[in-house]
């Protein structure tokens, strides 16, 4: 299918050199092509630039199926890539959020056998079909918002049946969905009840007996440990992480949402993809984090939600590091996919201006991902994932007027999404 979009206002995150990811004071900046054309061919973005060097009798001779979409006073950019979540999950929590309310925090929760254990108890119960169901009806709704691209992990299951279920039904999500979809393997998500005291048979549980199995069905493409205070140490990380590389799974590491637990460190030490939460995040993190090949990820949402600090995130930037910001979507602190809530937190909570918010949803999010070679920008050759928008002011609008979905169509692998 050919699309020909015309007359865009727009086209944010164009590049004619593609690159991987953007840090430091390079976040300050995009790129865009104002009254602008795209075509896209078969799944790709072939050709974009001035309307005044659009020929479209020629583009229709060529394509006589083509559609086309006149974009007058609406944007286009790269979909969202969401680097982060926990889409796949059987039951939302909302009595926990009752005593969130009442005061209780996260770790006291936990010790009362609620949040991920809560989960991990309704996820050994819910059939696979009904978790496949419920977890498509979430890709589609977040598709909807502009998200192109998702990350799902296991960790809900807790046992290696669970978790092997889990990542059954993200496999058949890649398959169904039109959302380039990763599975990341996270067996170490919490300590189960009978292990407390003694987690490191649990972790011997994961690397001997889920991990292989989850190698040999090809179920997942990362692997991710909950590395902080109250869940799994650095020696557990470092086990787990090692035994994953065995296995071809590059790491993805949930680190310093409570303190600092050296859970960046240990994910540098083993080239982790990406190191995720960082609301504790000091001088030693960053320079661990500096020259690396590791993506700090926050998540503005979990934060939010859980009325935590907030990730240093200005002093990381201005340090010269790279951003990426995921949604964290989960039934438990974060229950929202809504990467363009996520924009917005950028600017009002993080101070983040738009062009960084922008970089740290699309093109670091998909390096995130390890996909930034096929999505997160509009090139020439890379995977047509865009968005346009409803008719806007600027792209300074997207992340100031919150609450609203700006998006109002959706292009995924080439294909309009209904």
């Amino acid at each position: 299918m050919a699309i020909l979009i015309k007359n865009i206002k727009e086209i944010l995150q164009v590049e004619d050199t593609p690159k991987l990811l953007v840090k430091g004071d390079k976040m300050k900046e995009i790129q865009t092509q104002k009254d602008a054309w795209l075509f896209i061919q078969k799944g790709k973005i072939l050709d974009f630039g001035s309307m005044t060097l659009l020929n479209e009798i020629s583009l229709l001779s060529e394509n006589p199926d083509m559609e086309v979409i006149d974009a007058t006073g609406k944007m286009l950019m790269p979909a969202f890539v969401d680097s982060h979540t926990h889409l796949v999950y059987p039951a939302s929590r909302e009595i926990e959020y009752i005593d969130k309310i009442k005061g209780l925090s996260y770790e006291e929760i936990a010790k009362k056998g609620g949040g991920i254990l809560n989960s991990a108890k309704k996820m050994q119960e819910i059939d696979e079909e009904e978790l496949f169901l419920s977890s498509m009806q979430r890709l589609n709704e977040i598709a909807k918002y502009g998200t192109g691209a998702v990350e799902i992990k296991s960790g809900y299951g807790l046992t290696t049946e669970s978790e092997l279920k889990m990542l059954r039904v993200i496999k058949r999500l890649k398959q169904h969905s039109p959302l380039t979809v990763k599975a990341t393997f996270l067996g170490a998500h919490s300590i189960p009840m009978e292990y407390r005291g003694k987690q490191e048979k649990y972790v011997d549980i994961v690397i001997n007996e889920m991990l292989p199995q989850v190698a040999e069905e090809k179920l997942a493409d990362f692997i991710d440990v909950f590395c902080d205070v109250g869940f799994f140490t650095v020696k557990d990380t470092e086990r787990i992480l090692e035994a994953g590389l065995k296995y071809g799974l590059r790491g993805k590491i949930h680190a310093n949402e409570l303190d600092y637990s050296g859970g960046v460190q240990a994910g540098v030490k083993y080239s982790a993809l990406s190191v995720d939460h960082l609301e504790f995040v000091g001088e030693k993190e960053i320079r661990a984090l500096l020259n690396s090949e590791t993506m700090p990820t926050v998540l503005p949402g979990a934060a939010f939600f859980l009325g935590m600090v907030y990730a240093p995130v200005r002093k990381m930037i201005d340090a010269g590091l790279p951003l990426a910001l995921a949604s964290d979507f989960n039934p438990g602190s974060s229950p929202s996919g809504n990467m363009q809530l996520i924009l917005s937190m950028a600017s009002i909570l993080y101070k983040l201006l738009p062009e960084e918010a922008i970089n740290a949803t699309t093109i670091n999010t998909a390096y995130a991902m390890g996909v930034s070679k096929e999505l997160g920008s509009i090139a020439r050759g890379k995977k047509a994932n865009v968005l346009i928008t409803k008719e806007i002011p600027t792209y300074e609008y997207l992340p100031y007027y919150y609450g609203t979905n700006k998006v109002e169509t959706v292009i995924l692998n080439g294909e309009i999404i209904d």
